[in-house]
């Protein structure tokens, strides 16, 4: 496509002028024909020697993968086999979800064949994303026309949760001296259930720890060491339904600073898989309420990949979650004890699907129903009242909350273990659970 460029207007409005005046002033005909016929001459070459140069060859380098909410850098390069233009404008049709900076671009090629230009993209959602064809504009040799065109093709991405920080805070989870982003000491020297080692007596042993028979062979008091018990069961169960789309801060969303709840699920689902097969367990993961995800309980150094793989392009659904239907899925598949996480944003109107969920979870396995809490929920409880509006809201509030409890005590009085927690504390806290389970051996 072939635009005028700014030059070629301003000729076109001076000799509309010019045309003006020779009709009012006669004598000035000769001189607008003439401007009339040169223009149209600058206009004609210059389009057809900027139709007949060759386009450069292009390039897009960006990672095939990238972690939502975090800047990527991409790199346009570009390459003239001939004439090299003396400027050019251009624009990367990245994906409308990624936020940008540095497009659109005008560079100045100063006669060098071969050019390179750099902007940024942060990615605002996880699943797979596409790049389009990058837009060039090419001024004319004369500077009569702009060329507008695509070069380079398609390219696809893939963007995941951002695990990097994940397995920061996990790595702080396995080494138990340092507590500083909220994951607790839950080891408890020498009183697992599996034995570690053989060790000279310290003050505080139990009694049960001294191994008699190595005390006497060494002459002097020997304690056995136990740690907690590895290869032990936990199995993921997310909830992809509809009440997981909800964010803390709608207006967020545009800028890319807030996650759904749904996102904080999938960092949880991370973080604990990353800390449980640190420990040596099994670790497996099902989703309801949505798409039908289904991964074995089991111990490689690839399950948190093969996790990342499976839940990249996961979405919450419109979707209402059965869970009664998904337990039974899930005791069909799951023989063998296990401690299953179900991590889903509790609603005052589950008491009754949920509560049969539980009661057949419970019948073979630990359950642990960690449910994010809106934040807005507490702000609605806590706000002023100024007229019959706002005590209404308030109440309704309180009314909600309250009924929202009581499914909490009656999930507890059945036995299972509960969290009720903000999406920004829900990673740690269920870490922190899990640890507890670990220690009281509960499993």
């Amino acid at each position: 496509m072939m635009l005028p460029a700014k030059a070629l207007l301003a000729a076109l409005a001076a000799w509309l002028v010019l045309a003006i005046a020779s009709a009012i002033e006669p004598a000035l005909q000769p001189l607008d024909n003439a401007a009339g016929v040169a223009l149209l001459l600058w206009a004609a070459v210059d389009w057809l020697r900027a139709r007949s140069e060759a386009l450069p060859a292009a390039q897009r380098v960006v990672n095939a993968t990238l972690a939502v909410g975090e800047w990527a850098q991409v790199e346009l390069r570009f390459h003239w086999a001939h004439r090299v233009p003396a400027e050019l404008s251009v624009f990367d049709h990245h994906p409308s979800s990624f936020q940008q900076e540095g497009l659109p671009a005008a560079v100045r090629t100063a006669g060098n064949n071969a050019q390179a230009l750099r902007y940024r993209v942060r990615p605002r959602a996880r699943g797979d994303h596409a790049f389009g064809r990058i837009e060039l504009r090419i001024r004319s040799p004369w500077a009569a026309w702009l060329r507008q065109v695509q070069v380079a093709e398609a390219q696809e991405v893939r963007v995941y949760p951002n695990f990097a920080p994940l397995t920061r805070h996990a790595l702080r989870a396995v080494d138990y001296r340092n507590a500083r982003f909220g994951l607790q000491q839950r080891q408890r020297r020498g009183q697992g259930m599996d034995f570690s080692q053989l060790r000279e007596y310290r003050e505080g042993d139990s009694m049960r720890q001294i191994d008699w028979k190595a005390t006497t062979r060494m002459g002097k008091m020997i304690s056995r060491e136990y740690q907690d018990e590895r290869d032990q069961r936990i199995l993921l169960l997310v909830d992809c339904g509809r009440r997981m789309g909800a964010r803390e801060n709608e207006s967020a969303q545009t800028s890319g600073s807030d996650l759904s709840h749904f996102d904080h699920a999938l960092d949880t689902v991370l973080m604990l898989a990353y800390v449980a097969l640190s420990h040596g367990d099994r670790v497996g993961l099902m989703t309801l309420g949505g798409p039908e995800r289904y991964l074995p309980v089991q111990h490689s150094a690839a399950t948190v990949s093969r996790i990342l793989r499976e839940t990249y392009d996961l979405q919450p659904t419109l979707q209402v979650s059965d869970f009664e239907r998904a337990a039974q899925q899930l005791l069909l598949r799951e023989r063998k004890r296990a401690l299953v996480v179900l991590m889903t944003n509790l609603r005052d109107e589950d008491d009754q699907g949920l509560l049969a969920a539980a009661r057949l979870l419970s019948s073979r396995h630990l359950v642990l129903v960690a449910s994010l809490r809106e934040a807005a929920l507490d702000a609605a409880q806590d706000e002023g009242i100024q007229d019959a509006f706002d005590a209404a809201r308030v109440t309704a509030a309180v009314d909600y909350a309250r009924r929202r409890e009581a499914t909490l005590r009656r999930l507890r009085a059945e036995g299972v273990l509960c969290l009720d927690v903000k999406p920004e504390d829900l990673a740690i806290e269920t870490v922190n659970r899990y640890l507890a389970v670990k220690a009281a051996n509960r499993l």
